[in-house]
C-alpha cells in the first residue's frame, strides 16, 4: 500500500508539475503579442545566449566532427564503403547528431545560467520590487530570455553542423587524402532540403523548450540560496529530458512525411 501511494503522488506531482509549465507557457503566448517588445533587452539576451555560446559550440562540434569520423572509419573500411564516408558523416550530422549535441550543450550552459538567474533575482525579491514599480516583469525578464534562446539556437545549430563537417574532413584527409573539393562536393551531392529543414525546424522547438523551463524554474524558485541551485540543476534535468521528447517526435513526424 505505501508503494502504491508513493507512486500515486509522484504521478500527480508529475501531472502538477506539466500543468504548471503549460500554463507559464500560455502566459508567454499571451505576453509575447502585447506591445510594446522589450527589443534593448531581447538583443542584449542574444548576444549572451548566441555569440557567449559560440566558442563552446564551435569547439564540441569540431570534437564531434573528428571523434565521429575516426569511430566509423574503420568499420567502412571493413565493409569497403569508405567512398560513402562523406555523405553518411553529412547526412548523420546535419539529421540528428549537430542538432541534439548542441541542444544538450545549451541546456547545460544557458538552461543553468537562466535558472541561476533569474532564481537570485526571485531570491532576493528583485522580481517584486520590478512589479512594485510598474515594469512587468515576466515580459522583461522571461518574454526576451525565450526568445532568445528560440532564434539563436538554430543558429548555433547550423555553425556546429559546420564545423564539425570541417572536423570530419580533417581525418579524411589525413588518412585518406581526401581532397577539400572532393570532400564537399560528396557531402552537397547528398545533403537535401530534406535533410535541412527538419533539422532546422526542430531546433527552433529546442531552443524553445531550453528558455521556457530555465526560465520556469528560476522565476519559481523557492526561496534561500539553496532554492537557486535546485532551479539551475533542475532546469538542466528537465529540459534535457524534453529536448529528447521532442527530439523522438520529430523523428516521427519527419519519418511519415518521407513515406508519404
Amino acid at each position: 500500500m505505501p508503494t502504491s501511494l508513493n507512486s500515486i503522488n509522484n504521478w500527480k506531482a508529475f501531472f502538477d508539475e506539466t500543468g504548471r509549465i503549460s500554463l507559464f507557457a500560455a502566459r508567454f503566448f499571451r505576453e509575447v503579442v502585447k506591445p510594446p517588445l522589450e527589443w534593448r533587452e531581447l538583443l542584449r539576451q542574444c548576444y549572451v545566449v548566441g555569440y557567449q555560446s559560440l566558442l563552446l559550440v564551435a569547439v564540441t562540434g569540431f570534437i564531434i566532427g573528428l571523434v565521429f569520423d575516426l569511430q566509423v572509419r574503420p568499420t567502412m573500411i571493413d565493409f569497403g564503403a569508405v567512398g560513402y564516408m562523406p555523405a553518411m558523416i553529412s547526412i548523420s550530422i546535419v539529421r540528428e547528431i549537430g542538432p541534439i549535441i548542441t541542444a544538450l550543450i545549451c541546456a547545460g550552459k544557458i538552461g543553468s545560467s537562466i535558472g541561476a538567474e533569474l532564481g537570485s533575482m526571485k531570491v532576493t525579491e528583485q522580481i517584486d520590487a520590478m512589479e512594485v514599480s510598474g515594469t512587468n516583469p515576466f515580459k522583461f525578464l522571461v518574454v526576451t530570455r525565450i526568445l532568445a534562446v528560440t532564434l539563436m539556437l538554430p543558429l548555433l545549430v547550423i555553425m556546429a553542423d559546420t564545423v564539425a563537417l570541417f572536423g570530419a574532413f580533417l581525418v579524411e584527409n589525413l588518412k585518406g587524402d581526401v581532397t577539400f573539393r572532393l570532400y564537399f562536393n560528396k557531402v552537397f551531392n547528398n545533403i537535401v532540403f530534406g535533410d535541412l529543414i527538419p533539422s532546422t525546424l526542430k531546433s527552433f522547438f529546442f531552443g524553445f523548450a531550453i528558455g521556457l523551463i530555465g526560465c520556469y524554474k528560476g522565476y519559481n524558485a523557492e526561496k534561500g540560496t539553496a532554492g537557486v541551485g535546485a532551479a539551475a540543476n533542475v532546469a538542466v534535468v528537465i529540459s534535457s529530458l524534453l529536448l529528447f521528447v521532442l527530439d523522438l517526435i520529430a523523428v516521427l513526424v519527419t519519418d511519415i512525411f518521407y513515406d508519404l
